[in-house]
């Protein structure tokens, strides 16, 4: 087998119902909807009551983790390396729980569905990994002060755009 960059198949994120909250699928091991449905109900009922880090199902390898909730995959195929599937599993798990600081759970996840999957978004691409390091990430996906509604901006701030405005238009 030859060493190739696409070593995620997917990263899911369920509930405690197994259905799906986030998720992509990088290859077409699954190529329709039904398939992919299939597989995360055969995944969760394997995982959802074990204690288990690691499953193997239908020639795929997964590394896995539930917290209160929810329940975190990453998919790889029969011959990779299970530390690096874990790295990609923690890093988005770590970047969740600093973007969601109240704490990891499905009400967050719904209520910043935008920032988290931007976040999955920058740690993987077409199943290249792209970053493992959760500061990194974060620092990516984090809201930039223009990008606040103005409900949520100071007074402060609002008198700052505004002023910036007006500068760029006299000039």
């Amino acid at each position: 087998m030859e060493p190739s960059l696409y070593i995620i198949k997917g990263i899911i994120l369920l509930d405690n119902d197994g259905n799906r909250i986030l998720g992509k699928y990088y290859d077409s091991t699954f190529s329709s909807v039904k398939e992919k449905r299939e597989f995360e109900k055969k995944l969760f009922n394997k995982t959802h009551k074990a204690n288990g880090e690691i499953v193997m199902i239908d020639g795929l390898t997964i590394v896995y983790r539930s917290i209160v909730d929810l329940h975190f995959y990453v998919i790889g195929s029969t011959n990779e390396n299970e530390v690096v599937l874990v790295s990609v599993l923690n890093c988005f798990y770590d970047t969740l729980s600093m973007v969601l600081k109240r704490g990891v759970e499905k009400r967050a996840i719904i209520e910043y569905m935008d920032t988290c999957t931007l976040a999955l978004d920058e740690i993987c691409d077409s199943g290249i990994i792209l970053e493992i390091d959760p500061m990194s990430v974060l620092h990516r996906v984090s809201i930039r002060d223009n990008d606040l509604p103005l409900g949520e901006q100071t007074l402060f701030d609002v008198f700052k755009m505004a002023k910036d405005q007006l500068k760029s238009n006299f000039r």
